[in-house]
């Protein structure tokens, strides 16, 4: 299959990692490259510039396929050595990268320079003009439905990639909700040019977490995700349990007095508990809804190439059937 971002990105399918926090390893975004797909390393796992430096030196040393890496900007305090790591992206040679937060016109000119594409991930089709102005390459357009932060105006994406599509001329892809071929080809129908999946690649073979998490997944329905952190106006999606619940009624009780500090203990250093030691309970950690569609555990490429194979018998047969009949 050929689209646009197949093109851009020089990978054999229309499939992107997103960035995952202590997911997004060297293993994780290999096995994706190897299959046909865009692995992305996530750079904020890796503590300084140096280590991500090593952690692209490790994944090229498991693939010789594109692959790249996530970096998202945060407001902080204390922020990040974001110069470091654009450094770092640049002088490993990877070309892809993904960002993600803030605005990410500061970097994009040494970016652009050395020839990296930049795909930036947007929950509004407002923001996404706004990358497509300041000369991004392409878009993840993140609908509600997503793990992670979906934005303040909860439009899912049956509403928001069609809206996409009226209005951007660079190319995009589906991100949020997405674990199929099924949701390849609607994502393809409703004018998008991929899919980006984080939520459906932690329950694979290589990803690198404790199997308590790829078990919790397959074990989770549509149901069992909450929205946290919305009286910050930092709304995210996470996977419930008795941490997350204790936090909702700290939510309920304190209202729009609420302070980040109240719920700290609830999300503060809790990827590492989770995702490498296997604790459910540890606090709130970033999952879609479409945990309701995650049956199983396959190796990355099983995933994809079941994903392409159900998409294209979909375009090819029931699609065309109905035009046929």
């Amino acid at each position: 299959m050929k689209t646009r971002i197949t093109e851009l990105f020089g990978i054999k399918h229309p499939i992107i990692q997103g960035g995952m926090h202590f997911v997004g390893l060297a293993e994780m975004a290999a096995a994706v490259s190897n299959a046909g797909g865009l692995g992305i390393i996530t750079g904020l796992t890796q503590r300084t510039p140096e280590l991500l430096a090593a952690e692209i030196a490790r994944c090229r040393a498991m693939t010789d396929k594109p692959f790249g890496v996530n970096l998202t900007f945060l407001p902080s305090v204390t922020p990040p050595d974001y110069p470091g790591y654009v450094k770092a992206i640049i002088d490993s040679g990877v070309k892809a990268v993904e960002t993600a937060g803030n605005n990410p016109a500061k970097w994009l000119p040494a970016l652009k320079e050395a020839g990296v594409k930049v795909i930036h991930k947007c929950t509004s089709v407002r923001h996404a003009l706004k990358a497509e102005a300041i000369g991004c390459d392409a878009i993840s357009v993140d609908g509600f439905e997503c793990g992670g932060h979906p934005g303040e105006d909860d439009v899912p994406n049956y509403i928001l990639l069609p809206r996409a599509a009226e209005e951007l001329k660079i190319p995009f892809v589906a991100s949020g909700g997405v674990a199929n071929g099924r949701q390849l080809a609607a994502a393809l129908a409703l004018g998008a040019e991929g899919i980006n999946m984080g939520t459906r690649f932690i329950a694979t073979k290589e990803a690198p977490v404790h199997d308590n998490v790829k078990q919790a997944i397959v074990a989770a329905t549509e149901l069992d995700t909450r929205l946290i952190m919305r009286p910050l106006r930092n709304t995210e999606r996470v996977l419930t349990n008795s941490a997350v619940e204790r936090l909702l009624v700290k939510e309920h009780e304190l209202g729009s007095k609420m302070k980040f500090e109240d719920i700290i203990a609830e999300v503060a250093g809790v990827y590492p508990k989770v995702m490498q030691d296997g604790d459910m309970e540890a606090g709130a950690w970033s999952c879609g809804m479409v945990v309701g569609l995650i049956h199983d555990i396959p190796t990355c490429q099983e995933l994809i190439d079941t994903i392409m194979a159900d998409a294209e018998s979909i375009i090819r047969k029931r699609l065309a059937g109905f035009l046929d009949a």
